[in-house]
C-alpha cells in the first residue's frame, strides 16, 4: 500500500509539473518557479510533508544537474557555439571570479557579516544556472550566438563555484591558498574536458558501427556513454559535470543512428530532471523563515544583478568587442536557479553557524529575481536588437544498413524551408546517394528529376557511409540557401567537376567568391529565364 501511494503521489507531482509548463507558457512565467511552488505546496507549510535529508538532496540534485547538462550539450550545435567558446569560457572563469568578489564585498558591507559568510554568499550565487538558462532561453527567438554564449557559460561555470563553495564551507578554509584553489579548479576543468571528449569519441565510434535491434536502444546507449564520462571524470579527480556536458555536445553533433529518437528522449529526460530538481528544492525550503531573509536577499540580489554581473560581462566582453546592447542582454539573462540553491545546502551539511540564513537568502533571491528577470527578457531582447527570425532547420534521421555499409536518411521538409520548390535534380547529391522515396499526402512515389519538393514531404534516401556526412551537409546547405547552395556552399563533392566545386587557385574560387559577395543582387542562374533574386 505504501509503495502504491508513493507511486501515485510521484505520478501526480510529475503530471502537475507537466501542466505547469503549459500554465507558464500562457502566463509568461518561468516554469521552474511553478515547480518550486509545487514543492512548497506539498512541503511542511502545505500538505505537511517534512523533508530535511540534505545528503540525499545533494545526490539527487547532482544527478538531475548531470541530466540537464547532458541534454543541453546534446542539443547544442557546435557550428553555433564554436565562435563563442572563448567568450563563454572567460565568463565562466574570470567572469565568475569578478562576480564572486564584487558580490561578497557588497554582502560584507551591507549585511554586517564575517568574511567567510560574505564569500559564501558571493560564491553560491556566482554562477548562472544551466536548468534556468536552457529552459528559458530556448523559447526566445534571440540570435543563436547570444543564446549559445549564455548556455555554454551556464554549462562551464558550475565546477569553479562548486569547488570554491566546498573549500570555503569546509575546514580547508583555514589552510587553502588562493593559488592552490585556482590550480584545483583548473585541474578539474581540464580533466573533465579531456575525459568527456575521450569517452564521447569512443562512444560515437561504437554507436556508428552498431546496428541495434530496436531504435529505442540508441537513446539508452547514448545516455549511458554520457554518464560513463561523468563517472570516469569523477574517478580521475575531474569535474563530472564538465565531462557530461562536453560528452553530450560531442555526441549531439556526431552522425549517430536514430538521432531524432535520442533527441526526443534527451528532451524528455531534461524536463523530468528539471521538474524533480525544483520540486525537491521546494520541499527543502522553510517558508516560515523566509520573511527574515527579504532585506538581505534584496541587498545581495541588487548588488549581483546591477553591479557584479554587468561589471563581469563588460570586462570579459571587451576582449571580443561585443556591442553594448548585446552585453546588456547577456548581463540581464544571467539567470540563477537550481545550482545556487543546491550549493546553499553545502554549508548546512558542514554545520556552519550562518548556514540556514545563507540558504534562506539564496532561495528567496533566486525565486524573486528570476520572477523579475525571466518575463522581461522578450522585451529586452527586442530593445537590444538580439531578436532574430529563426529559420526552421531540417532534422535528418538515420538508421544503419549494416550489411551494405550504408544508412537510411529520412527527413521532413519544414514549412518555410527553402527546400520547398526545389527540384529533385537540384539537390545535387553525391553520385552514390539515392533519393529513393517521397511520401506526400499519404501517397508514396519514386521521385524523378523534375519532382518538386513541397512542405510536409517525407524524403527517404539510401546513402553509403563514406558520403553520408557530405550528403547531410548538402541537404542543410540547400535548406538554408535554396537552389543557390550549389554556388554558395560548394556544390557537389570536390573532384566531380560540377559548378561550384572549389579548386585551389582555380577560377571556381573567384566565381564562388563573386557569388557570395553579391548574393543580394545576383542575376539568374544559367538556364533560368530572366533575373532571379537570391532567396
Amino acid at each position: 500500500m505504501d509503495l502504491n501511494f508513493a507511486i501515485g503521489a510521484a505520478s501526480l507531482v510529475l503530471l502537475s509539473g507537466v501542466a505547469a509548463v503549459r500554465v507558464s507558457a500562457r502566463a509568461g512565467l518561468p516554469s521552474l518557479l511553478l515547480y518550486l511552488v509545487i514543492g512548497l505546496a506539498i512541503g511542511e507549510a502545505g500538505l505537511g510533508l517534512e523533508f530535511e535529508d540534505l545528503q540525499l538532496t545533494m545526490v539527487l540534485s547532482t544527478l538531475a544537474l548531470a541530466v540537464i547538462l547532458a541534454e543541453g550539450g546534446f542539443s547544442t550545435r557546435w557550428d553555433v557555439i564554436r565562435p563563442v567558446v572563448g567568450l563563454s569560457g572567460l565568463l565562466a572563469t574570470a567572469g565568475v571570479a569578478i562576480s564572486v568578489a564584487v558580490t561578497a564585498t557588497i554582502a560584507y558591507v551591507g549585511l554586517d557579516v564575517d568574511v567567510r559568510t560574505a564569500l559564501l554568499l558571493g560564491a553560491v550565487v556566482g554562477s548562472t544556472d544551466a536548468a534556468a538558462t536552457f529552459s528559458i532561453m530556448r523559447r526566445l527567438p534571440v540570435r543563436p550566438r547570444i543564446r549559445a554564449t549564455l548556455e555554454a557559460e551556464s554549462g562551464f561555470n558550475d565546477p569553479p563555484v562548486i569547488i570554491l563553495v566546498t573549500v570555503v564551507a569546509s575546514d580547508a578554509w583555514y589552510e587553502a591558498q588562493g593559488l592552490e584553489i585556482a590550480g584545483l579548479v583548473l585541474f578539474q576543468l581540464v580533466t573533465g574536458l579531456v575525459t568527456g571528449l575521450a569517452v564521447a569519441w569512443a562512444g560515437q565510434w561504437l554507436l556508428s558501427r552498431s546496428a541495434l535491434p530496436a531504435a529505442g536502444l540508441y537513446p539508452l546507449a547514448t545516455f549511458a556513454i554520457m554518464f560513463l564520462a561523468f563517472a570516469a571524470a569523477g574517478v580521475a579527480g575531474g569535474s563530472g559535470l564538465m565531462a557530461i556536458y562536453v560528452a553530450g555536445m560531442w555526441l549531439g553533433n556526431a552522425s549517430l543512428p536514430h538521432r531524432q529518437v535520442t533527441a526526443g528522449f534527451a528532451d524528455g529526460m531534461g524536463w523530468l530532471a528539471q521538474i524533480g530538481l525544483f520540486v525537491l528544492l521546494g520541499l527543502l525550503a522553510s517558508p516560515s523563515r523566509l520573511p527574515e531573509a527579504v532585506v538581505p536577499a534584496l541587498i545581495v540580489g541588487v548588488g549581483l544583478t546591477f553591479v557584479a554581473r554587468p561589471l563581469s560581462v563588460a570586462l570579459c566582453a571587451a576582449w571580443w568587442r561585443v556591442p553594448w546592447g548585446h552585453q546588456v542582454f547577456i548581463s540581464w539573462a544571467g539567470l540563477r536557479g537550481a545550482v545556487p540553491i543546491v550549493l546553499a545546502t553545502i554549508p548546512i551539511t558542514q554545520g556552519l553557524p550562518e548556514a540556514e540564513r545563507v540558504f534562506d537568502v539564496v532561495f528567496l533571491l533566486v525565486t524573486s529575481f528570476v520572477l523579475i528577470q525571466a518575463p522581461s527578457l522578450p522585451w529586452l531582447a527586442r530593445r537590444t536588437g538580439v531578436v532574430v527570425e529563426r529559420a526552421e532547420e531540417i532534422q535528418v534521421e538515420s538508421a544503419p544498413l549494416e550489411s551494405i555499409d550504408a544508412s537510411l536518411l529520412q527527413f521532413e521538409v519544414p514549412q518555410g524551408s527553402r527546400l520547398v520548390g526545389v527540384f529533385a535534380d537540384d539537390l545535387r547529391l553525391p553520385p552514390a546517394a539515392v533519393l529513393a522515396l517521397v511520401a506526400r499526402d499519404g501517397q508514396v512515389s519514386t521521385p524523378g528529376r523534375h519532382t518538386s519538393l513541397r512542405a510536409g514531404d517525407q524524403l527517404l534516401l539510401v546513402v553509403p557511409d563514406h558520403v553520408r556526412r557530405e550528403t547531410e551537409r548538402r541537404l542543410h546547405a540547400i535548406s538554408r540557401d535554396g537552389r543557390l547552395a550549389v554556388w554558395l556552399d560548394g556544390g557537389r563533392p570536390a573532384g566531380t567537376g560540377q559548378p561550384g566545386t572549389v579548386k585551389n587557385g582555380g577560377h571556381d574560387d573567384v566565381r564562388t567568391a563573386e557569388l557570395a559577395a553579391g548574393r543580394r543582387r545576383l542575376p539568374g542562374l544559367p538556364g533560368r529565364r530572366g533575373p532571379r533574386p537570391v532567396p
